[in-house]
């Protein structure tokens, strides 16, 4: 029992320091996004909107890589299978969207980032559930 407490203490911890971590990486994908909604930019605009994108795709890359430095190998591959399937829904979702493109019915544009963002949230849900429910 007090294994099973200290390995919960453990994962909250990591959680923890994911949290702490994500939080400005997330404030500045909300920047990012608002620089880049505009669709008439000048050319000071887009220069800030492409170095805001950069830095944020830098700093969730670098996010990513502590918490995996992090993890002992349960949780690394629990976060590399909810990635896998995270990746294979937005492949399905892009095809499938590029379909319905090609019919007529929708812009892939339009859909585009709603899936990109869509198989994030996948991924971090089959992580959280899988985390919490099979320990």
């Amino acid at each position: 029992m007090d294994k099973q407490v200290q390995q919960d203490q453990v994962t909250r911890a990591a959680r923890r320091a994911v949290l702490i971590d994500g939080i400005p990486v997330s404030t500045l994908g909300v920047i990012a996004l608002a620089l880049g909604s505009n669709p008439d930019q000048s050319t000071a605009q887009k220069a800030w909107w492409i170095a805001t994108t950069t830095v944020f795709t830098l700093a969730v890359a670098w996010v990513l890589l502590r918490a995996f430095r992090r993890a002992d190998e349960y949780l690394r591959r629990i976060q590399l299978e909810s990635m896998a399937i995270a990746f294979a829904a937005v492949l399905v979702g892009l095809q499938v969207a590029t379909l319905l493109d090609a019919a007529g019915i929708i812009q892939l544009h339009q859909l585009a980032q709603l899936i990109l963002l869509g198989g994030v949230a996948i991924w971090l849900l089959i992580a959280d559930l899988r985390t919490r429910f099979h320990r």
